[in-house]
């Protein structure tokens, strides 16, 4: 069994808690697990420390009861790309028609800010693709995680306290909790959402 996931998760954590020296208001990271093997979301195509201060801007939002996503967390509107410019990221084009202000990048200032953060989660990154690559030749992990779902399945609603759903596979919602950034209480399957995702 790897080691590499949970080097990566504490490098993920380290990373966050960088962005949080610059703004404290950032709440901290439940589960940086979840991150991993995400191929695919609304917010980005890949695990990168971009998609990390994206991730920190949705938290930022939250923290401030601001809601900016539409369209099932698919659409980020115009809140969102303040508080991504506040924390250094740029949209250069109009939004896009089904995503919106989604696709954000480092501004030049940010690059500089946060090179070493970024160097070292580059550096985990590349050992766990490498051994989740050398994981692969030794075991079968089956067609929907060779093809990049993440811990394939189908995706069931998963709730939270205060009414907020995500849609999650339930084994990766059982590696570890998924914490709503707005009541701050773990996101959970309902039994009904779980009993029809098994037949």
């Amino acid at each position: 069994m790897s080691t590499t996931p949970p080097v990566l998760a504490a490098e993920l954590a380290q990373a966050w808690a960088d962005i949080q020296r610059y703004h404290p208001e950032l709440p901290d990271l439940a589960a940086p697990e979840s991150l991993i093997g995400e191929s695919s979301s609304a917010c980005g195509a890949e695990l990168s420390f971009e998609r990390l201060l994206h991730e920190a801007v949705h938290g930022i939002a939250a923290a401030r009861g601001v809601r900016d996503t539409s369209r099932a967390g698919r659409y980020h509107n115009r809140r969102f790309l303040a508080i991504a410019e506040e924390m250094g990221l740029d949209h250069s084009d109009e939004p896009h028609a089904s995503s919106g202000f989604s696709l954000v990048s480092l501004n030049p200032e940010a690059k500089k800010r946060y090179r070493p953060t970024m160097e070292r989660l580059q550096r985990a990154l590349k050992a766990h693709t490498a051994a989740t690559a050398a994981d692969t030749k030794r075991s079968f992990r089956g067609p929907a995680a060779r093809h990049g779902s993440s811990g394939g399945g189908v995706r069931v609603k998963a709730v939270c306290d205060c009414g907020r759903n995500v849609r999650v596979v339930p084994s990766v919602l059982a590696q570890a909790p998924i914490v709503c950034g707005g009541c701050m209480k773990p996101f959970r399957i309902p039994e009904v959402a779980l009993t029809a995702a098994a037949s």
